[in-house]
This record gives structure tokens, sequence and C-alpha cells, in this order.
């Protein structure tokens, strides 16, 4: 049996898998949630097109069976087969969409979960509840839905080849495999299951299985199709000559090429038919025609290859006309469109603290690449003198030691090699300075006798800093009027000395003493920090 690579359909289910990988130990932005919906939203509407595409091909087959049901019958059997195989797998992933959201949404009925709609749940970015519900507690052992949608996935694409002669099934690009899938973060193969749902939030779940059923629906219209084209064109009479646009896939990032295949569905292999991409007047329906110049397409054996750069994000759409040459000699023209979805390549670096790294402490900093699991991301940081480490699973820890700016710049893991993805600037500081404080005071503050006394040595504060951090002391002096002049008293580490203390047993009320010359041990080194002056009351 054929099809053993993945088609681009899968390839992209599976970086979307990678997407979700990348941000599941961080807080998901709305941003990246409004891009889930919006890309689900665009498999739906895609998948919407392929039911009135294949729709369209059943009815040649209807057709077909009233004027000649000894050519046709034994071909629509087996496409009607495949159509009632397609719509039961297409609900059974819609009911466990439907359980999903009631599982996510508590308040839910099923029948209103049948019409709920992923912009409005409140669980978006949860995946715990996908992945019991869909692997299971034990992902080396999966026995949640995820099983039974394998299993019933792997048994329609052997149903699918199974309508098609062996010879003629090497042709086929069914794609839809459900093999164990090699996982660079386990380093080992997993099962597909646990490889697409393990730790999915629900916002890619609905994606990934949006996407799915457009692997179905895809595959069940190159099935039909081929089926069709199995029947002798001179004896089943087509009331039409259908122009088809197929493209490997409808969701591709800002910076790629879209690629389409435009064709008719019957055409002559010694003649290419003239294909054409521009606004189409379709007001007389019998001639539809361009409206201006057009861009041509180039054909060959029939099929013409759309290639546009893409710029603008968004749903992008196109259309145009082919124009077929018939027996007379005339120019029949037949009008087509389609469209495809272009996401911008979204790259996140958010520090947990503040967008600041601070000299000589640990600055947390997550970062994730739409598309790109977590062990394809390359951080790199440029200025600082400094080091960034990756933690795994997004994390990194960023240490920086000297200057006034720094950049991360994000890459990612490509079969062609790195590709950059951006960078982000932030501002490099010294931690702040703390206040050293005695018996509470902090500055200049009066205290009773009794609390001087108590007070065991200088406390260094530092409020309302993002960082839990110690200033050890290392020295300092006090100064006091005693008998008419100042006298200094010097102590090493925090604590008061003896003498000092035995001095401050004496003060008077009125008197001032003044705390000096501290000297506390900071991330970037020794600094001298500001005393303070206590007034007995």
């Amino acid at each position: 049996m054929s099809g053993g690579k993945e088609t681009p359909r899968q390839k992209m289910i599976g970086m979307m898998y990678l997407v979700l990988t990348a941000l599941l130990a961080m807080n998901i932005s709305k941003d990246v949630l409004l891009a889930f919906i919006t890309v689900e939203e665009g498999l739906n509407k895609t998948n919407e097109n392929f039911d009135q595409k294949n729709e369209a091909l059943y009815a040649k087959f209807e057709k077909g069976m009233s004027e000649n049901k000894v050519k046709t019958e034994p071909f629509a059997k087996k496409a009607f087969k495949v159509r009632k195989e397609a719509e039961e797998l297409c609900k059974f992933i819609d009911k466990a969409k439907s359980e999903l959201y009631v599982l996510a949404q508590p308040e839910l009925t099923q029948q209103m979960a049948d019409t709920f709609q992923l912009k409005d749940c409140q669980a978006k970015d949860n995946y715990d509840i996908p992945t019991n519900y869909l692997i299971g507690p034990e992902t080396a052992t999966p026995t949640g839905k995820g099983v039974e949608l394998k299993k019933k996935v792997k048994e329609f694409r052997e149903m699918l080849f199974a309508q098609i002669p062996a010879k003629e099934q090497s042709s086929l690009k069914i794609g839809l495999l459900t093999d164990d899938i090699y996982d660079h973060h386990a380093e080992k193969k997993v099962p597909w299951e646990v490889f697409n749902f393990d730790h999915t939030t629900v916002a890619a779940c609905m994606c990934l299985m949006a996407g799915i059923k457009n692997d179905i629906k895809n595959a069940e219209s190159d099935v039909v199709k081929k089926l069709l084209d199995a029947i002798d064109a001179g004896d089943f009479k087509f009331d039409a000559i259908e122009a088809k646009v197929v493209a490997p896939t409808s969701y591709i990032m800002a910076g790629e090429d879209y690629t389409a295949d435009i064709f008719v569905s019957a055409h002559s292999s010694t003649q290419n038919p003239e294909i054409i991409i521009g606004k189409v007047d379709t007001s007389n329906k019998m001639k539809p025609s361009l409206v201006g110049a057009g861009t041509p397409v180039n054909v060959s054996n029939g099929v013409g290859k759309y290639v546009v750069h893409t710029g603008g994000e968004g749903l992008q759409e196109y259309s145009g006309l082919i124009n077929v040459k018939a027996p007379d000699g005339s120019i029949k023209p037949y009008p087509f469109s389609g469209n495809y979805m272009v996401a911008r390549p979204s790259m996140a670096v958010s520090p947990t603290k503040m967008n600041v790294f601070y000299i000589g402490v640990e600055n947390p900093v997550d970062i994730s690449v739409a598309g790109a699991a977590p062990t394809d991301v390359q951080a790199t940081l440029v200025g600082g003198g400094g080091t960034i480490e990756n933690k795994g699973q997004g994390h990194y820890i960023v240490k920086v030691s000297s200057g006034n700016e720094c950049s991360v710049n994000v890459a990612i893991k490509t079969k062609s090699g790195s590709k950059s993805m951006g960078a982000m600037k932030f501002r490099v500081k010294k931690v702040p300075s703390p206040q050293a404080s005695y018996a509470g005071v902090v500055g200049d503050g009066k205290v009773s006798k009794g609390e001087i006394g108590a007070a065991g040595g200088v406390i260094p504060k530092l409020e309302d800093f993002v960082f839990d951090l110690t200033f050890p002391v290392v020295s300092w002096n006090m100064s006091i009027f005693v008998n008419g002049v100042y006298v200094d008293y010097t102590a090493t580490g925090a604590n008061a000395t003896s003498q000092m203390k035995d001095v401050l047993q004496k003060v008077k009320t009125g008197q001032k003493v003044m705390i000096e010359e501290v000297k506390v041990r900071a991330p970037d080194g020794i600094r001298k920090i500001p005393g303070c002056v206590l007034k007995i009351k």
C-alpha cells in the first residue's frame, strides 16, 4: 500500500502540535488564543468548501446512474461507500469535540455543545482536560478517546485504498497516517494520539480535530475523483467540465510561498488549456470573462501551477478563468476560485519579571515560536556581557554583567537550516541599592530607648522590588555624642558590637544616633548604602 509519506496537511497538523507544546509552560496570551480561533474558523470554512466540491462529484455519479447504470454502478457503489464512511468519521470527530466542550465548560448540555463555538469557550488554554479525555491518565498506555479516533482513521484510510485497484494506488496521496511519530523532545517514537494530543490545549485541540476532518474530506475528494475518472468519458455523459483548484495546504506562514494546482477535471494530454488569474465577470453565465488583463499561469500536462509570494495576513482569495479549446475550435471559459489562510510568524519573548534584565541575578524568560517545538527554538543573547541558558519547555535564564542594553535573538531549526524569527531588546540595569534600617527606622526617625536597646543591628531594606534579594552587611559605623564629642564605633557584619550596645543603653531623650558608612554585598559586588539617623524620644 502506498502513501507512506506525510502530506503537507499532515505536516501542518504536526507543526500546530509543536506550537502547543511550546506554550504549555507559559501563560498563553490572548493574541495566541485568538490566533487559534482564527485558524479553527479558517479550517472549518475550508471543510465547508470541500463538502460543496465533493457533493458536486457525487451529483455526477447520480446523473451517470440515470444515464448509464451498467457502466456507472460499480464505481458509484464505491463512491457512495466512501461518502458514508467519511460522514460517519466526521460525525465521530464532531461528537468528540462536543464532549470535550462539555468537559471544559460544564454548564453546557450536550445539545448546546453541538453548536458551541471555540471563541465562546472560557477554558481555551486548559490542557489537562483534553489530555485526560483523549489520552487518559498514562501516556505510556493511552486509553482515551484519541485511541478510538486513531483506530477509526486507520480503518478509514485502509477502506479508501481498497476502493482503488492496487496498480493505481501509488498515485494516491491520501495521508491520514497514524503510525508512531518520532518526538524530538522525548527522543523516541510515541503513539500518534500521544504526539498530537498530549498536553494539548482546548483551543489547539479543536484546531487539530478540524485539521483531521480537513484531511478526511481531502482524501475523500481524491478517491471519489479517481473513481469518477475510471468511468469511460466517452460513455459517461457529463453536463459540464469542472474547474478545480488543489493546494497542498491552505494554512501557511507569511513570507512562504503559496502553491496551488489549477486544472479542469477532463483535459487533453496533447493540448494545454489557458489559465489566467484575475477578477471574473459572471454576469453572462454562458460566457464569463475577465475584468482587465489578468495574470497567466504556467501550464504543463493540463495542470496550471499557481505560485504567489505571500505577505498580507488573513484569508486570501483569488479567481480566474480556464480557457479550453472545444472540438469545434471555439474557446470555452470555465471560472474558478480559491482561498488560503496566511498567518503571521509569531515570536514571543516574555520576561516573567519585567522588560529589564538586572545585573548579577537570574532573570527568568519564557520564549516560544508559533509552529516550532521548544527543542527547535534557538535563543542567543547579544550584548550585556552575559549568557542565556535553556532550562527546557520554553523556559530560559538570562544573566547579564554589564552594559545598558541587550537583545534576545530567536531562531528556529528547519530542514534547510536556521531561520531567524526576530529579536527583542531589553534594558540592562543594576539592582537598586537598599537603605539601612535600625530599630525599624529608615532614613530619619524617632525611637524609644527600649526600641533602640532591643535592636540587634543594621538591616538593609529594599522595598517594592521584583526579586527577593538579600544584601549581607559587610560593615557599618555608629556615631553618637558622648561627653561633648562625637564618638565613632565600627562593627563587622550586621550585628551591633557589645560596646555599641553598652553605649545605646545610656542614651538620653533628644540624643541622636547616626548609622553611617554601611557597606553591603550586592549581586554586582560591595556597595555603600545610605544610613539612617535615630532620635531618642
